[in-house]
């Protein structure tokens, strides 16, 4: 699986690209059908708390692909709720695969 992290007004540490890296590497783990992964942090308002997003989008072999996005103080903490959000569609996903 191929993962790619876009930055948008701000400059990621090596700290926080290998967290992201980390937690996206977890998905896997619960179908292994992923082709990459793209996400994109991104600031949204500089002086306001909750400020910090997280985009999540990974490419399917066939229905194209899945959507997340988490609004969070860190993007730490945002990076944990987009995961945590696409692990309940990946379940989802493969049930659909499941009844087909």
């Amino acid at each position: 699986m191929e993962v790619k992290i876009n930055t948008v007004h701000l400059n990621a540490d090596e700290r926080l690209v290998d967290f992201v890296n980390k937690k996206v590497a977890k998905l896997d783990t619960f179908f292994d059908g992923i082709i990459n992964c793209e996400v994109t942090l991104k600031v949204l308002k500089p002086e306001a708390a909750n400020n910090k997003v997280a985009e999540l989008k990974i490419s399917m072999p066939t229905d194209g692909y899945l959507f997340a996005k988490k609004t969070a103080d860190t993007f730490e903490e945002a990076t944990d709720l987009v995961i945590d959000a696409m692990r309940k569609q990946l379940g989802k996903y493969k049930e659909k695969l499941k009844s087909k």
